[in-house]
């Protein structure tokens, strides 16, 4: 197989094991960019690890169990909330090539894999979601095959413990996340608490930048209220949702008059009712997706709506 066909037929698992690990499309890009570099570079391609996919996998992976751990402090100094860089996944007929991989590219799960160590995420990872078995992930890790499986039952026991719940109907899902948009374009209260969790969290990362929610804010009423008014001033500057599948997720892109990008919102939708809402503005993990908007020419426009 030649080079181009081995980056062509690899290059989509590396990147989902590195987003996995990172939560950073930017930061999986390079990663991967990086283990192919290694890959072309080596006199004998293949002779360490038996073929291209070991070896590719062995350095993706330990790209990114050091770059976590260099990660880690930068995170816990975080302002505000921290949250993986949005994935675009509609244009996927599956974003992660099984039905049963989407979740795991969830923001929610990605989250959860935050708590553990790198070499459990590692670990859990390769094994759960992309079924490596305990000998290759050995070889990967730098562990033993008994010492893998420890790790592995460990982090799968966090991992059930703290699993966010999502449902398990696309279409109720597309519907749900309808109604949402629906009702927060229109500054509908009511029709927002309706379709709200009684504990619906809205969460907001936006890299320390102004408009920002430094905090989560909690509750039915509380959220629906903040909605309203955050829909109130997106309809005074001409910003509109355009629905969008994101990290296997419903949610929107919200842009301006011009089409460029001002921020996403991610659902987590459960037993018919919205969960959660993951906003993220950060400009930095955003430019994937496009051109950005202007927020400070935005906000010189904004005028509050006139309440006669």
């Amino acid at each position: 197989m030649t080079s181009p066909e081995i980056y062509q037929q690899l290059r989509p698992a590396m990147f989902g094991i590195a987003y996995r690990m990172l939560g950073s499309v930017s930061e999986a890009e390079d990663i991967v960019q990086e283990a192919f570099l290694r890959y072309h570079e080596r006199p004998d391609q293949s002779a360490e690890v038996g073929s291209p996919k070991a070896y590719l996998s062995m350095v993706t992976t330990r790209l990114c169990i050091d770059h976590l751990r260099s990660a880690r402090a930068r995170r816990e100094t975080y302002p505000g909330p921290w949250l993986p860089e949005p994935l675009l996944t509609s244009n996927e007929p599956d974003p992660a090539g099984q039905a049963e991989q989407a979740e795991s590219l969830s923001m929610a799960f990605l989250l959860v894999l935050e708590r553990l160590s790198p070499v459990e995420r590692a670990v859990f990872l390769l094994h759960d979601v992309f079924s490596y078995d305990y000998g290759e992930i050995a070889g990967i890790v730098g562990k033993s095959r008994e010492n893998c499986r420890q790790l592995a039952l460990r982090a799968r026991r966090h991992v059930t413990e703290h699993k966010p719940r999502f449902e398990a109907s696309r279409q109720k899902q597309a519907e749900l996340a309808a109604r949402f948009f629906s009702a927060a374009a229109d500054g509908n209260l009511e029709a927002l608490v309706s379709v709200l969790a009684a504990d619906a969290v809205v969460y907001g990362d936006s890299g320390g930048i102004s408009p920002s929610w430094p905090r989560p804010v909690a509750g039915r009423d509380r959220v629906a209220r903040l909605l309203a008014g955050f829909s109130s001033q997106y309809a005074a500057l001409g910003i509109t949702a355009r629905p969008a599948e994101l990290n296997g997720q419903p949610g929107a892109m919200f842009v301006d008059p011009a089409g460029h990008l001002v921020n996403v919102f991610v659902l987590d939708i459960a037993e018919g009712q919205v969960q959660a809402i993951r906003s993220v503005i950060s400009r930095r993990k955003l430019q994937h997706l496009g051109e950005l908007a202007d927020l400070g020419d935005l906000r010189r426009q904004y005028r509050p709506p006139d309440r006669g």
